[in-house]
C-alpha cells in the first residue's frame, strides 16, 4: 500500500509491506542511483551486473518486481524473460534508443512495460509504483476467487417444502441455459422478501453453472455510497474526479467472465440505471473518464425485495431495464410458506452455532417447536438464524426451550404456553392464528405455515370450531 510521508510528500511503500525489486543493470553508476532513488521510496532493492548474479539472488532475495536491461554481459534479458513470467513476477524491460524492437517483444511475451534509455529516475519509480499496485490488485483479484470459490463448495440450499424444490429446479435448469452462441448468458432476476435467501440463490446458480471456477462478484447496491456507486461499478481513470489518484478497474468488469451479482437492484439510482441498461444490451462498459469501450463477459444476476412493476409505474424504476433484467425469473418463497423446513433450518442453524463455539448440541423442546412453526417470520431466514444461535448460546437446559428463543410477539410473552402439553399448545395456537386472521381460515393456515387441510383436520381434532 502506498502512503506519502506527511512532512517530505515523498511516496513510500508500507514499511510492512516493502516490495521487493531486483534490478539487473550493469551500468554500475546508473544502477547505484536507481537502487538509492527506490530505496528511499519505501522499496527493498538489491542489484546484479549479469545474468547468472540475477538467477542467484533470484532464488535467495524473491523479487516482487524485476527491472531488467535487455543487453547484458552474459547474453540478452529476453533469456531470462521467459522464466521469470512464468514465476508471475512481473517484469520492466530497459533498453538503449534504436533497441525499442526488443522493448516490443517483450512486452507480447508478457512484459509489465517497458523504459527507454536514458531513463529518468522519477519516471522509473513512477512504472514501477504502477506494476506494484497492478501486482496488489491481481492478488487481491486472485483471493476474491478463491475466497467465493470456497464459500460456494458450502452452499447449502436447505427445504424439503414443495415451493423450495421448485426454487431449486428452477436454479438447476437455468444453470444450464446458455443463449444462441454460447457467449452471453440471459440475465436472471431473483425475487423475494429481506432473508428469504436471494444471495443463496445466486450463488447456488453460479456453482452450478459452466463458470463456476470464475470470478464471483457480490454488488450490494444499497451499501454503495452515493457519491461513489457510479465508480464503484464502471471504474474509472486518473484524474476522472479530484480523488481518483490513480486509475481503477469497476465491480462489473472486476467479474471478468464470471458472474456479477446486484444485490438489492431496486436501490440502483435512476441515472445509473441507464448507464446499466447500456451495458446490458451492448455488452461493453466505459470508465469515468475515459473514452475506451472494455468488452464486457459476465453472466449478470440482480435481485430484490421491492415490487419493481410498482415502481415503474412510479417512475422510480426504468421499465426498459426491469424488462431487461426479468428474462428470467426465480422468486424465492417466504419462510412462512415452507412448512415443516423451519424446523430443519432451526436444527440446523443449532448445530452450526454449537460446532461454531464448541458447545453441546441441544435439540428443541416440543413447545419451541410449536411455537416456531406458528411465528409468521417477517425477517425469513435470516431472523430464524439469529433467533436460533441466540437460543443455541443462551440455553442452560437439555433443551432449547421457547424462552431461550425470545420470539416477538404474543407467542413469546404467554408465560403459560411453556407449561402445556403439545396439544394444548397447539390448540392454542390454532386459536391464535384464527383470531389473527379474523377467522379466515385460509389465512390462519398461511400464519401457521400449513395447509387449508391441515388445518382442518387439527380442528376437528382439538374441537376448535370456526370463529
Amino acid at each position: 500500500m502506498q502512503m506519502r510521508d506527511e512532512f517530505s510528500g515523498e511516496p513510500s511503500v508500507a514499511t510492512d509491506q516493502k516490495s521487493r525489486v531486483l534490478l539487473i543493470e550493469d551500468e554500475t553508476l546508473f544502477a547505484r542511483a536507481v537502487a538509492k532513488r527506490l530505496r528511499k521510496a519505501g522499496y527493498e532493492c538489491e542489484a546484479a551486473e549479469t545474468l547468472a548474479e540475477g538467477q542467484t539472488i533470484m532464488r535467495r532475495f524473491a523479487p516482487d518486481i524485476v527491472l531488467l536491461d535487455m543487453r547484458l554481459p552474459d547474453g540478452n534479458g529476453m533469456d531470462l524473460l521467459a522464466e521469470l513470467i512464468a514465476r508471475n513476477i512481473p517484469v520492466i524491460v530497459m533498453t538503449a534508443y534504436g533497441e525499442i524492437s526488443d522493448a516490443v517483444s517483450a512486452i507480447k511475451q508478457g512484459a509489465a512495460d517497458y523504459l527507454k534509455k536514458p531513463v529518468d529516475l522519477e519516471e522509473l519509480l513512477l512504472v514501477v509504483d504502477k506494476a506494484r499496485r497492478s501486482e496488489q490488485i491481481k492478488h487481491r483479484l486472485d483471493y476474491s476467487r478463491q475466497r467465493d470459490s470456497h464459500s460456494a463448495e458450502n452452499i447449502e440450499f436447505i427445504g424439503d417444502s414443495s415451493a423450495m424444490q421448485t426454487a431449486r429446479m428452477q436454479i438447476e435448469r437455468i444453470a444450464q441455459l446458455v443463449s444462441v452462441g454460447g457467449d452471453t448468458p440471459p440475465t436472471v432476476l431473483i425475487t423475494g422478501e429481506t432473508g428469504t435467501g436471494k444471495d443463496v440463490a445466486a450463488r447456488l446458480l453460479h456453482q452450478f453453472c459452466d463458470r463456476s471456477n470464475r470470478p464471483f462478484v457480490h454488488v450490494d447496491c444499497a451499501s454503495l455510497p452515493a457519491e461513489l456507486v457510479e465508480s464503484e461499478l464502471f471504474g474509472h481513470e486518473k484524474g476522472a474526479f479530484t480523488s481518483a489518484q490513480d486509475a481503477r478497474c469497476g465491480l462489473i468488469e472486476a467479474a471478468e467472465d464470471g458472474t456479477l451479482f446486484m444485490d438489492e437492484i431496486g436501490e440502483l439510482p435512476l441515472a445509473l440505471q441507464v448507464k446499466l441498461l447500456n451495458v446490458l444490451e451492448r455488452r461493453v462498459v466505459r470508465r469515468l473518464g475515459s473514452t475506451r469501450e472494455r468488452s464486457v463477459a459476465a453472466r449478470f444476476i440482480a435481485a430484490t425485495n421491492r415490487d419493481l412493476q410498482q415502481m415503474v409505474i412510479e417512475g422510480r424504476f426504468r421499465a426498459d431495464l426491469y424488462y431487461r433484467l426479468n428474462v428470467l425469473n426465480i422468486e424465492m418463497p417466504p419462510l412462512r410458506q415452507r412448512g415443516d423446513d423451519i424446523l430443519l433450518l432451526a436444527n440446523h442453524f443449532a448445530q452450526q452455532t454449537a460446532r461454531r463455539y464448541g458447545l453441546p448440541h441441544r435439540p428443541f423442546s416440543s413447545i419451541a417447536q410449536t411455537a416456531m412453526l406458528a411465528y409468521s417470520w417477517p425477517g425469513n431466514v435470516r431472523e430464524l438464524k439469529h433467533l436460533v444461535s441466540r437460543g443455541a448460546l443462551l440455553s442452560q437446559g437439555a433443551m432449547i426451550e421457547l424462552a431461550d428463543l425470545a420470539l416477538p410477539g404474543a407467542l413469546a410473552d404467554t408465560p403459560s404456553l411453556s407449561a402445556m402439553r403439545l396439544e394444548d399448545a397447539e390448540k392454542t395456537l390454532i386459536i391464535n392464528a384464527l383470531k389473527q386472521s379474523g377467522g379466515n381460515v385460509s389465512e390462519a393456515a398461511r400464519l401457521l405455515g400449513i395447509t387449508r387441510m391441515t388445518i382442518r383436520y387439527r380442528m376437528e381434532k382439538h374441537g376448535v370450531r370456526d370463529q
